[in-house]
C-alpha cells in the first residue's frame, strides 16, 4: 500500500516540474520589463487556444507562458522568485489574466460576476485582433492633432487610427487621452509599426475611475512618466498599513518616454464583458501647455523621489510599530499587575476584624429575609383588600326621595 504524502511534498514536487518562468519565456535574469513584455505577446500570441483549437500541448504551453508572465511582470513576485523560487510566489494569490475573446458566454458571465465582486481580472487583448495588425490587416482611420473622435467601439475590438506628427511637435511632445463619459471599460493601445508594415503592440494602459468618466493616458515629453499599475481595493480591507506602502510600488515610468516624427497608431480597445464602449479619443500636441509640462515633469520626480523615501519610511515605521506594540501590551500587563495588587491589599483590610464573617453574614441574609417577608405581606396585603387605606371612609347617605 503507497505510503501518505503530504500536502507540501506534492506541493515540492509541483515546483520541480515547473519550469523556470525566464526560460519559458526565452528571456535572461537581467531582462528589462519591456523585453519581458514582448518576449511574452509573441509567445502567448504563438500558442493561444484560438489559433490552436485542438492542440492540448499548446494549450498546456499558453498556460505555462501566462502563469510565468503573471511572475515576472509583477516587480515583487519576480523578486520573491528570484529570491526564494517558487515557494515564495503564492500561485493562488495571482491575478486571473483573460482573454475574453476566447471565453464562452458562461465563463465570459462568471468573470464579470467575479470583477463585481471585487476579485481582480486582468484582461488581454484579443489574440486574434493582435494577429490582425501584426499582419497589416486592420482598417486604421487618420486622427488630426488638436482634434476629438467620438465613438462607439464593441467588446473585444478596436478602433485604430493613425496620427502624423513634425520634428517640432515630437520635440515639444505629444498627448493622447481616452475618456468614456459612461463609465465604460476599454484599453488605449499604441503599436509600434516594423519593416513589413505590421503593427507590434508597445504600450498598452487600462481604463480607470476618475471622477465622473473613465480615462487613460498616454505622455510623450521626453522624460520618465510614470503610470499606474491598477491594484485589487481588497488589500486596503485587509491590511491598510500594507495598501499604503504599496500604493507608490504600482507606479512604474512608461517605456517610451517620447515619440519621433512620423505616423504612429493608437488604439481604443472595448474592454467591457458584454457591451460596447462608449468613449472619446484626442491626440495633443504639448507646445501649448508649457507650464503644465513642466508642472507634470517636477511631479513626476517627486513621485520618483517619494517612492525611495516610503521604501525607508516603510522600515521605521515597523519599528515603531512593533516597539508601540510591546509597550501596549506592557501597559495592559502592569494595570492587571496593579489591579490584582489592590484586590489583595483589600481582601486583607477585611480581614482586621473580631467578628466572624459567618455570623455576619447569617445576619444580614436574615435582614434581607424579613426585608422580602414584609414586602409580601403589603403585596398580599393589597390583592386581598383587607387593608384599609387613609381616604376609605365610610359616609352615611340618607336613602330617603326628596320631597
Amino acid at each position: 500500500m503507497p505510503a501518505h504524502r503530504s500536502k507540501s511534498e506534492k506541493n515540492e514536487d509541483e515546483n520541480q516540474l515547473r519550469r523556470d518562468p525566464y526560460e519559458v519565456l526565452g528571456v535572461s535574469r537581467s531582462s528589462t520589463d519591456q523585453e519581458i513584455k514582448s518576449a511574452y505577446r509573441k509567445l502567448a500570441l504563438k500558442y493561444h487556444p484560438d489559433k490552436n483549437a485542438n492542440d492540448p500541448k499548446a494549450a498546456d504551453m499558453f498556460k505555462e507562458i501566462t502563469y510565468s508572465y503573471n511572475i515576472l511582470s509583477d516587480p515583487d513576485k519576480r523578486q520573491q522568485y528570484d529570491s526564494a523560487g517558487f515557494e515564495a510566489v503564492e500561485a493562488e494569490n495571482q491575478d486571473l489574466e483573460l482573454d475574453l475573446s476566447s471565453l464562452g458566454a458562461m465563463n465570459t458571465m462568471f468573470a464579470a460576476i467575479f470583477s463585481k465582486l471585487g476579485v481582480p481580472i486582468k484582461t488581454i487583448v484579443s489574440a486574434t485582433l493582435l494577429e490582425e495588425a501584426i499582419n497589416g490587416t486592420v482598417p486604421t482611420l487618420p486622427l488630426t492633432l488638436g482634434k476629438s473622435v467620438s465613438r462607439k467601439v464593441e467588446k473585444q475590438c478596436a478602433h485604430f487610427y493613425s496620427v502624423r506628427v513634425t520634428e517640432k511637435e515630437a520635440q515639444a511632445g505629444i498627448v493622447c487621452r481616452v475618456q468614456s463619459a459612461d463609465k465604460s471599460k476599454f484599453k488605449l493601445l499604441y503599436f509600434d509599426q516594423d519593416e513589413n508594415g505590421g503593427l507590434n503592440l508597445a504600450l498598452q494602459e487600462d481604463s480607470a475611475k476618475k471622477g465622473k468618466v473613465t480615462a487613460a493616458g498616454m505622455y510623450f515629453f521626453g522624460f520618465p512618466v510614470y503610470r499606474l499599475d491598477q491594484q485589487s481595493n481588497t488589500m486596503v480591507k485587509r491590511d491598510p498599513d500594507a495598501a499604503f506602502f504599496k500604493k507608490l510600488e504600482g507606479f512604474e515610468p512608461c517605456e517610451i518616454s517620447e515619440l519621433k516624427a512620423g505616423v504612429h497608431t493608437f488604439a481604443v480597445y472595448g474592454d467591457n464583458f458584454f457591451k460596447s464602449a462608449n468613449y472619446t479619443i484626442e491626440v495633443l500636441c504639448a507646445g501649448s501647455f508649457v507650464d503644465e509640462k513642466e508642472n507634470l515633469r517636477v511631479i513626476e520626480a517627486q513621485i520618483s523621489s517619494k517612492r525611495t523615501e516610503i521604501s525607508k519610511f516603510e522600515t521605521e515605521y515597523k519599528q515603531v510599530l512593533a516597539q508601540f506594540t510591546e509597550m501596549t501590551n506592557k501597559y495592559t500587563e502592569e494595570m492587571q499587575a496593579i489591579d490584582d495588587l489592590l484586590k489583595q491589599r483589600n481582601e486583607i483590610h477585611a480581614s482586621y476584624t473580631i467578628t466572624p464573617q459567618t455570623k455576619r453574614s447569617s445576619s444580614s441574609t436574615s435582614k434581607s429575609k424579613k426585608r422580602v417577608a414584609l414586602k409580601d405581606d403589603k403585596k398580599a396585603s393589597i390583592k386581598d383588600g383587607s387593608k384599609k387605606k387613609w381616604y376609605n371612609i365610610q359616609v352615611k347617605l340618607d336613602k330617603r326621595k326628596p320631597t
